[in-house]
């Protein structure tokens, strides 16, 4: 079984962050053609990356042949970081009325409505 990682660690590396955008950006790719966008890369390098992301729930494979496809798994995305967007949104809420409050106080004709 595979050790769960940190999801905050896993995207805390950039070229795992790179591997993330090319994923949402392109949908399913092959790890082949994540290698290509990485040729500064070795193959296992690229496969390193892509367990930890595993690991973490940020992404799936699905075998098709001979291929792995990875995508981004947004239920894994879910599970990861809601729970700490959820323990923030209060603050957020109260962050975006002052701004609405403070928009509407520089412009007299403007409601919130």
């Amino acid at each position: 079984m595979t050790e769960q990682v940190d999801p905050f660690r896993a995207i805390a590396d950039p070229t795992r962050r790179s591997m993330l955008d090319l994923l949402a950006e392109r949908g399913t790719l092959t790890v082949g053609e994540l290698a290509a966008a990485f040729p500064e890369l070795v193959a296992s390098g690229i496969s390193k990356h892509l367990m930890t992301l595993r690991a973490a729930g940020l992404v799936r494979a699905r075998k098709d042949g001979r291929n792995q496809h990875y995508e981004i798994d947004r239920d894994g995305w879910r599970a990861a970081f809601a729970p700490w967007v959820q323990r923030y949104g209060d603050y957020w809420s109260t962050a975006l009325e002052r701004l609405s409050d403070a928009t509407v106080a520089d412009d007299p004709g403007r409601t919130t409505d």
